[in-house]
């Protein structure tokens, strides 16, 4: 298991939150996300052998954020 923390800018209420998590929570091999709307920061607790950071960021990406 590995964690992660990326900067997402963009997210700024409940809805964003969701959106966020709820995209990498469908990918395979994510186990945990903690969305900090106040610092624009997700930590994400993921699989390595079966998703990579690059995915991670992709999923955010798809739904309108952008990831630094």
């Amino acid at each position: 298991m590995e964690k992660v923390t990326l900067n997402v800018s963009g997210m700024s209420c409940g809805h964003c939150e969701k959106a966020v998590k709820g995209a990498l929570m469908e990918l395979a091999g994510v186990t945990n996300v903690v969305v900090h709307l106040s610092t624009g920061k997700v930590d994400v607790e993921f699989e390595p052998s079966k998703v990579s950071i690059d995915q991670l960021k992709e999923a955010i990406e798809e739904q309108g954020y952008d990831v630094a």
